[in-house]
């Protein structure tokens, strides 16, 4: 299954510096002008997740090997997004070339200036309340240009269909006309607001072109010197983090990156904090397979059920599913090996019908 996150914001938020830390390596263009970046650049990013290491030592004592088994951790895919400016949904700056490319992402990751450093141009950034403000704006009024192309192509197809769901759809469709052009941003309220409807009005709404839609992470690029003041923000879709010293602790060995933390009061680094949260806000977890021949994370949207998710693996997995053995990541490495939580009755047969929960570690058996 693939992810794809944008990294979006003013000018010289700090969007690139976090960007390079991400991918551990210096790829994007990061200098003190506007439009540093002006083509996306992409990077796949691993998915931190301890339970692997953990899971291929298991593996590598119950089978016997020389080894440890390969590990594949689940990955998530980051773009990072030219600077957009206020006016862009009208062409400014680079405008709809940028909003394009935020089209193509499946979340959103919203930098946001939290720092002062007089050596760095601002270029339109003013504080992060009015900077977010400016960024919204955009992609309401890039929306609104949208959603009444939606709404006049909708209204002319319903004189001639007999579908029973397209009044509904037609009803949606004005409902977001009429809050965007009241200048409300619709994050995922729409989505939730669905729930109860028919399923296929809910695949539907996530279809829509609409970028104020997209979930958004919003990141706060502090100064480190707030790092041990702020900490984290407490807020679920947002994150406070210090980009250059994520970009400087790349640099570090492990043992330095360890000490420089427990410095700064930190456990875990903000771009562990940041691809953890970007994993999630999509509503998407792991499920776990060990064997010899790999230790790997598998994702998956939460509420899939057994063969949606053995459809992760290979689209015949689902197609051709009979069973599933599963035992929960936390009983399998309290039980020591399979065998011994076979002994203890944990590992069980799951059927069609069984909702996989993020840890389960599962044998799917398929048929021909």
């Amino acid at each position: 299954m693939s992810l794809k996150v944008g990294i979006i914001g003013l000018p010289n938020v700090g969007k690139s510096t976090l960007f390079n830390a991400l991918l551990k390596k210096r790829v994007a263009l990061s200098a003190n002008y506007p439009f540093a970046t002006i083509e996306p650049n992409t990077g796949v990013v691993a998915v931190p997740d301890v339970r692997l290491s953990e899971l291929a030592e298991l593996t590598k004592d119950e089978e016997k090997m020389d080894s440890l088994p390969p590990i594949v951790p689940a990955v998530c895919e980051f773009v990072d997004i030219a600077g957009l400016v206020k006016g862009a949904s009208t062409g400014a700056g680079l405008g709809n070339k940028f909003l394009s490319h935020i089209r193509e992402v499946d979340a959103i990751i919203h930098v946001l200036r939290d720092f002062s450093d007089s050596n760095i141009i601002r270029e339109g950034s003013e504080n992060p309340k009015s900077d977010r403000e400016t960024i919204e704006t955009e992609l309401i009024l890039a929306d609104i240009e949208t959603i009444t192309k939606l709404v006049d192509f909708a209204e002319k197809e319903l004189r001639f269909s007999k579908d029973s769901l397209d009044p509904k759809k037609l009803e949606i469709l004005k409902k977001i006309k009429e809050d965007l052009d009241k200048g409300k941003y619709i994050g995922d309220s729409l989505i939730k607001t669905s729930e109860g409807l028919d399923e296929r009005i809910q695949n539907w709404i996530l279809t829509l072109p609409l970028l104020s839609i997209k979930p958004v992470l919003y990141v706060y690029n502090v100064e480190e010197s707030r790092l041990q003041v702020t900490g984290d923000s407490g807020q679920e879709n947002a994150l406070v983090i210090c980009a250059k010293v994520e970009e400087e602790l790349v640099d570090l060995s492990e043992e330095e990156r360890v000490e420089y933390l427990k410095e700064l009061g930190i456990e875990e680094t903000g771009l562990e904090r940041l691809i953890k949260k970007a994993y999630h806000l999509l509503g998407l977890a792991s499920f776990l397979t060990a064997g010899k021949k790999e230790v790997r994370a598998w994702t998956f949207k939460v509420g899939y059920k057994a063969p949606q998710a053995a459809g992760v693996i290979h689209t015949d997995f689902e197609k051709n599913f009979i069973r599933a053995q599963v035992v929960s990541y936390d009983q399998l490495i309290e039980a020591g090996s399979l065998a011994e939580a076979k002994k203890k009755g944990w590992v069980r047969t799951e059927g069609k019908e069984y909702i996989m929960k993020d840890g389960d570690v599962v044998e799917f058996l398929i048929g021909s």
